[in-house]
């Protein structure tokens, strides 16, 4: 226990450094120069290797380190893996190391210093700068979807990145306490699972969903029952105030109160998980858009005060 208060001790102090030298701006998710790590990330991390995703990401103008962590992290738990590849010889597809490169993309993205030793793909210096020049090569920060899917040509991979790394910036304050429930978590895992599989009207999986059917099902998978319209699972609650920041895991609706059309699962950075209509695919997307009609949030992880009327 003393040795993980002290790592999470050692990468707030690194960030607070960050920050004090102005290196902590944020802009747009995933596309700033060294956004917050949440309290998720700093329990997640090891801090030695989030120091490097920091430094790497910071040679790709424009490049966050939470989508360079959040290859890590798919890739080979930040090198705790002990699947085949990670620490020796190779997966069953030939990719090496923490970040499971393979061979010849690797060679692609690293120089040998003259007279110095090789990079090696088992390194997690070498590897993670790699990574953050492979990424910059293939269009990141401009096209951050084309860049990822470059390093691993499948939409799900993608979608999966994207999510991990919203959730290692969401909330957005240092080593923040108000870190997702792990219920919600839970819950985005069981989501995250789902994306790419089809909308259709009533559905509630396996193999396809509509909002409200994507949503139970999330939370059903983390033992919290949830109604079965979006109507109902608003009026459920309960309700967070206008003004609360949102917390991953958080259920955000469309429409009015008395006439609720939408609800997506809130992911973090601004973007959530939902089965939008006909014709689409559960997919990530910003909660808030132009001409939306966002009627609010609820937190289904928080208990749901008893109704007088049926005490």
């Amino acid at each position: 226990m003393a040795k993980a208060v002290a790592a999470v001790l050692a990468c707030f102090t690194l960030l607070m450094t960050l920050a004090a030298a102005g290196a902590a701006s944020l802009l747009s998710p995933f596309t700033g120069t060294t956004s917050p790590a949440s309290a998720a990330a700093l329990s997640d991390i090891p801090p030695d290797y989030l120091t490097l995703y920091i430094d790497a990401a910071q040679t790709c103008q424009g490049l966050d380190w939470p989508v360079l962590a959040a290859i890590g992290k798919i890739e080979s738990d930040h090198g705790r893996s002990g699947l085949p590849g990670v620490h020796a010889g190779a997966n069953s597809a030939g990719a090496e190391g923490p970040m499971q490169f393979l061979p010849a993309s690797f060679t692609s993205v690293t120089t040998q210093v003259s007279g110095g030793p090789a990079p090696s793909p088992y390194n997690p210096h070498d590897a993670i700068y790699a990574a953050a020049t492979y990424l910059c090569r293939s269009g990141a920060p401009t096209n951050l979807h084309r860049a990822v899917y470059a390093y691993n040509h499948a939409e799900w991979y993608v979608s999966q990145v994207l999510t991990q790394a919203a959730l290692y910036t969401s909330p957005s304050t240092l080593g923040a306490p108000r870190a997702a429930a792990p219920a919600a978590l839970e819950a985005l895992n069981y989501a995250q699972g789902q994306l790419g599989l089809p909308y259709a009207w009533g559905a509630t999986g396996p193999t396809s969903f509509d909002c409200s059917g994507l949503t139970q099902s999330a939370y059903a998978a983390a033992g919290i029952p949830l109604p079965r319209t979006a109507q109902e699972q608003y009026q459920r609650g309960p309700h967070l105030p206008t003004d609360a920041p949102l917390l991953p895991g958080d259920l955000v609706f469309y429409g009015t109160p008395t006439h609720i059309h939408h609800v997506g699962l809130y992911i973090g950075a601004g973007q959530m998980i939902d089965a939008p209509h006909t014709g689409a695919a559960v997919r990530i997307e910003p909660y808030r858009y132009n001409g939306d009609d966002y009627a609010g949030a609820t937190r289904p992880t928080q208990e749901v005060p008893a109704d007088p009327e049926r005490v």
